[in-house]
């Protein structure tokens, strides 16, 4: 099967009331990981790639990845630029094969940020590619994204009309309470996803997929396990599951998720070094951290986005 694009992905879960699991790629072990656990749950993917994977892989290790998860499982999957800075990098991915892009303006001023995911918009539209816009700005840091709490700003829902109309995006993703990396609160601080504004965007849109940046739920199996064998993540806190899944109920259509792959592949590792503190083999200490990811996504895809048997 070939890559395809998110269109129909989401006009399915947006009607079966679940969402898809957008899991950002590093190197083979968390690609395999992912993409085993999508094969045993028959479930549809997205695989994301942001900047900093792509300095640190490069664009053909990455694509040639995806390519051999798409002989190896046969599943419908996207690959999906997340957070694309600028229009050059999503013409090069948008070029070099990918199927959707997001362009991230929402730093910019609302005019700047239309004009410039319109332009996106339209090379992609021309192309055959699908875009992920942005409105809103999550607080926390992920690769090149650093918004700091005081900075960050929830999705505007009076905004998002005139956004979509004048771009001409096919998702858009919004801030309504999640974070970028293993983000930590204010002491007895708690996350809370701002619903209201999600319900109000979802009448102003009706039918339309909405996306949830920095969605990693910071499980405490895997902080407990990189604690327990030299780490220190004691403040690490993310979304509560139970919000995500009652999220991807209603608009939310695709759910990105990082820092929690990142955690469990940093548990398998640190967790087989402790017990093994002899051993060099890439090969001894990849293979428990590349269980880890797949039983992490397996949860992920069954419990949290329900978008198992949906291939």
């Amino acid at each position: 099967m070939p890559l395809v694009t998110t269109k129909e992905m989401f006009k399915k879960a947006y009607e079966g009331g679940y969402a898809i699991g957008a899991f950002n790629v590093n190197n083979m072990e968390i690609v395999q990981g992912i993409t085993e656990a999508a094969k045993e749950e028959n479930a549809p993917l997205i695989l994301q790639v942001s900047a900093g994977a792509r300095k640190y892989a490069k664009h053909t290790y990455l694509t040639h990845l995806v390519q051999a998860a798409l002989e190896d499982t046969d599943l419908p999957i996207a690959l999906h630029l997340d957070h694309g800075a600028d229009f050059d990098i999503c013409k090069s991915c948008i070029d070099g094969g990918f199927t959707s892009v997001m362009i991230d303006g929402s730093h910019h001023s609302f005019k700047d940020n239309i004009e410039l995911t319109k332009r996106v918009v339209d090379y992609a539209h021309s192309k055959g590619v699908v875009v992920e816009g942005e409105l809103g700005q999550l607080a926390g840091i992920e690769d090149d994204v650093n918004v700091s709490a005081e900075d960050a700003s929830y999705t505007q829902p009076d905004q998002v009309e005139e956004f979509v109309k004048s771009t001409g995006v096919d998702s858009l993703a919004i801030a309504i309470g999640t974070s970028h990396g293993a983000f930590k609160f204010k002491p007895g601080q708690k996350p809370q996803l701002r619903f209201d504004i999600l319900k109000e965007i979802e009448s102003r849109l009706p039918n339309f997929p909405i996306v949830l940046h920095g969605a990693s739920s910071v499980i405490p199996k895997y902080v407990d396990i990189i604690n327990k064998n030299g780490g220190n993540l004691a403040d690490a806190i993310g979304i509560p599951e139970d919000m995500l899944r009652e999220a991807a109920k209603m608009a939310v259509c695709k759910i990105n998720i990082d820092s929690d792959l990142r955690l469990a592949l940093t548990a398998g590792i640190r967790e087989h070094f402790t017990a093994h503190p002899e051993h060099f083999d890439p090969r001894q200490y990849l293979t428990p951290a590349r269980a880890y990811i797949k039983e992490l996504v397996k949860h992920k895809l069954v419990h949290v986005l329900g978008c198992n048997g949906k291939a």
